[in-house]
């Protein structure tokens, strides 16, 4: 570990402030998101190199031959783990023992090539100074850019995910397997809407981050298979909880007509997953941070899915993605990188089916992209990982697909995949009243 964590207090102020030494790195010894500039002593973890923008906002599948061009450097597998192991993620290394025979990971060599806006670079800088959590859900005086460049504790990293760049708006297929032990599956296809007001460099003046402003608005439509086709979901997503926090909806064919729903939250089901994913595993972690609190460990060498353009492209089929136990070994690619660690403990007053939560978060983009879920008697009951990459044509990046192993039955669902359709397209501009609860009610009567 190369710094101490703090642990993030319920409902008094956060930590500290940065201090004003560190904040001065930005830009310099540190990205200005955060990140370390430079590499690793041993070579294995390159300095930050970032790419620029490339490609349509429409129509453009992520993609950078020389990284996919590439061989494994080594395999990680259950003979040879433990050389590896303090490396690994908890998820990983049970992977590992539970499916010897065929779980492994191909380890690649590393590239850290994300890249954003210079308005998001310049703006994470300037709210390194400004950015503090009153609470751990209600963040203030932050304006472009990630609140929380050098975080003080356990829930800012959180924070930095949540309020990640990605864009203005845009259109995405959100399609789902629930994979069973023999690799048979069921699909669900969705489409995603969504326009984000916080982090929007389009918006003048930037929108600033505030408990009870909406940041995101979004509706996702259910289209197959039949029985759960014309469900949607419509949230607006803001800072806070209870009624100052996110108000969703939820139109249901069965009923024909729109309602509130408030339990499109916390450790609630996902429409149309069987329970296999909660409301707040949904792009790794969304959602209220209340339920736990937060401890910052650190940051730490990890081997994690990062530049997966294979895995997430147009070149494989949604049935290559799902074998027997595990997704296809031979899809996923596996860099070293530095993450931040954080652990979330579930508040005994506000009960949560994890009873803890450690998150594993890459320092270049802020992305969580593992988890290990454990229930109350302290044993791993999921792990989450998703695939991380640059979708050099918004600047952005985000994890495609995701996987949640299922240890207590041996399923794993896997979400976020487009491979057969469409690729996201952020060319599209919701007109006013799109993410209004009547103009769903209109949509879905048609």
């Amino acid at each position: 570990m190369l710094c101490a964590g703090l642990l993030t207090a319920v409902a008094l102020p956060a930590a500290a402030k940065a201090p004003p030494d560190e904040v001065a790195k930005l830009g310099e010894e540190l990205t200005p998101v955060g990140a370390i500039r430079a590499g690793n002593e041993d070579g294995t973890i390159p300095a930050w190199e970032p790419r620029p923008q490339e490609g349509p906002l429409k129509g453009f599948w992520p993609s950078y031959p020389d990284l996919e061009a590439e061989e494994p450097k080594f395999t990680i597998s259950a003979e040879n783990m433990d050389k590896y192991a303090d490396k690994l993620t908890h998820g990983h290394r049970e992977l590992l023992e539970r499916y010897p025979d065929s779980y492994r990971m191909n380890v690649y060599p590393s590239h850290r090539i994300a890249n954003f806006p210079q308005e998001i670079l310049d703006g994470s800088i300037e709210n390194a100074d400004s950015a503090v959590l009153d609470t751990i859900d209600e963040p203030r005086n932050a304006s472009l850019g990630f609140p929380f460049p050098i975080p003080q504790s356990g829930a800012e990293p959180i924070w930095n995910h949540k309020t990640k760049y990605r864009g203005a708006s845009g259109r995405r297929y959100n399609n789902q397997m629930i994979v069973q032990l023999d690799g048979e599956y069921t699909f669900t296809k969705i489409v995603e809407d969504v326009k984000f007001f916080y982090n929007n460099i389009e918006i003048e003046p930037p929108l600033e981050l505030e408990p009870g402003v909406t940041s995101i608005k979004y509706v996702s439509e259910i289209v197959a298979p039949p029985r759960l086709a014309g469900t949607f979901i419509l949230a607006h997503e803001k800072a806070g909880t209870g009624p100052q926090g996110r108000s969703a909806w939820l139109y249901s064919p069965a009923l024909k007509r729109i309602r509130r729903a408030p339990a499109v939250c916390c450790d609630n089901p996902y429409e149309g997953t069987d329970g296999h994913q909660f409301y707040d595993q949904v792009d790794m972690f969304n959602g209220v941070l209340e339920r736990f609190t937060w401890k910052l460990i650190g940051r730490k060498e990890m081997y994690i899915p990062y530049n997966s353009y294979r895995i997430a492209g147009n070149k494989i089929e949604y049935a290559d993605i799902a074998h027997p136990r595990h997704v296809n070994p031979e899809l996923p690619r596996y860099e070293l990188h530095r993450v931040w660690v954080v652990e979330a403990e579930n508040r005994p007053d506000l009960r949560h089916t994890f009873g803890k939560i450690r998150f594993y978060l890459d320092e270049d983009t802020w992305n969580i992209v593992a988890r290990d879920n454990y229930d109350h008697q302290g044993q791993l009951m999921q792990f989450q990982e998703g695939h991380l990459l640059y979708g050099s044509n918004i600047m952005a990046s985000t994890t495609i697909p995701e996987v949640i192993y299922h240890f207590n039955s041996g399923r794993y669902f896997v979400t976020a995949m487009a491979n057969e359709d469409k690729p996201f397209d952020a060319t599209v501009d919701f007109p006013d009243g799109y993410f209004q609860p009547s103009a769903i009610q209109r949509r879905a009567a048609k």
